[in-house]
């Protein structure tokens, strides 16, 4: 079969090299330099596996920026652009989405369209009724930054928006591709499969939210967060996984889906989602309030990526602390290899990893690191099992 995935980030990419082991796949991508990377089998994004797969060779994989060439043969095109959270109309902007839908349905009206990206709730159906009798479906995608590949290869389960034959075929597609044994599937309504992506998103949100302010109130009181959390993780029902206090949630996804949740809400009762949401800025401020207490000249950010094994600081929670102190006027620092500029946001980039901790009076990192060994007393983390 041929299959077009437009976008070739962590999930267009990840969907790309999953079906183009079965099938001839053309990806689409506006940034030529990304092209030319995978036309060498060089991966865009920092992640073992895709770096793994793009250099092992035998798939059939074609990245091109000419949509003429991605849409002219296609009989599944796979959506995976990007689409922000715009805090003025308080919905995604999905442009670029409605810009796929618009160029392959008119080189190709009978194609399949499978909208990865995220989107609002009702979104596919309004697409739907403007294009009456084009094959429209959602399918939310459920990766982890630096784990994209192995998530679809291993899948939690497999969501499609769609009852009928196209449904079924894009969920046997992506099956097919899984090397996991007995992937659920379910085929529902697109209004409900959009809905499961911002549900499940925000979840995760909040039980980050959660342990994050477990946390707060164990540092305020002095208390040992470590043991509270295993004592109440020892309960089956909670669980001990996804609980390891951080600077709070960030990335791609949790950031903008939980607003995007919030904002379809407006017209139904709630409490929770909201304090979700502000949950993030109360630990973000309470962080940066700790760290000003102990009175620091130079502040030093090391690394800005969310997590171990990705590249991608985009909305990373230690960005927001940065703000909040760099606003009281102390001096932050940052070291971050994978910046190519010598200055972020006005903060000066350190290359060299021994001046940045002698310059640093404290260092603030998400994570622990055997690279900040040396000078445990400079470290200010809130991690309390040295993982994601």
């Amino acid at each position: 079969m041929k299959i077009t995935v437009v976008g070739a980030g962590y999930v267009g990419l990840s969907n790309a090299l999953l079906l183009a082991v079965n099938h001839d796949v053309t990806l689409l991508e506006i940034d030529p330099a990304k092209v030319d990377k995978i036309a060498r089998g060089v991966a865009p994004i920092a992640e073992a596996d895709v770096e793994e797969a793009l250099s092992g060779g035998g798939l059939s994989l074609h990245p091109t920026s000419d949509p003429d060439v991605a849409y002219s043969e296609a009989e599944v095109v796979v959506v995976a652009t990007p689409t922000d959270y715009d805090p003025t109309t308080n919905v995604f902007d999905t442009r670029s989405v409605e810009g796929v839908l618009r160029d392959a349905l008119a080189k190709r009206p009978e194609v399949i369209v499978v909208i990865k990206s995220t989107v609002p709730v009702g979104f596919t159906e309004a697409q739907r009724s403007r294009y009456p009798g084009a094959r429209i479906l959602f399918s939310p995608e459920f990766l982890r930054e630096g784990h994209a590949l192995e998530d679809n290869r291993y899948p939690s389960r497999v969501i499609v928006g769609d009852e009928g034959e196209s449904g079924r075929l894009f969920a046997d597609l992506m099956v097919a591709g899984a090397l996991s044994k007995d992937v659920p599937v379910l085929l529902m309504p697109s209004t409900e499969a959009e809905a499961i992506k911002l549900f499940a998103n925000t979840y995760l949100a909040l039980r980050v939210a959660y342990f994050n302010e477990l946390d707060t109130y164990a540092a305020v009181h002095g208390l040992d967060s470590a043991r509270i959390i295993e004592g109440v993780g020892l309960d089956p029902r909670i669980g001990l996984y996804y609980n390891n206090p951080s600077f709070g949630y960030g990335g791609y996804c949790l950031p903008k889906d939980t607003k995007q949740l919030l904002a379809n809400y407006a017209k139904v009762p709630q409490n929770l989602i909201s304090a979700v949401v502000a949950a993030n800025t109360t630990r973000k401020d309470f962080i940066a309030t700790d760290v000003l207490a102990r009175q620091p000249r130079v502040v030093g950010i090391y690394r800005l990526v969310m997590k171990t094994g990705s590249d991608n600081f985009r909305s990373s929670s230690v960005q927001g602390i940065m703000k909040r102190i760099k606003a009281k006027g102390v001096e932050v620092i940052v070291f971050e290899p994978s910046l190519e500029d010598d200055q972020f946001f006005h903060s000066e980039v350190v290359r060299d990893l021994d001046e940045f901790k002698r310059r640093s009076d404290v260092i603030l990192t998400n994570r622990r690191t055997a690279e900040l060994a040396d000078v445990p007393g400079k470290v200010y983390t809130r991690d309390v099992y040295g993982r994601d």
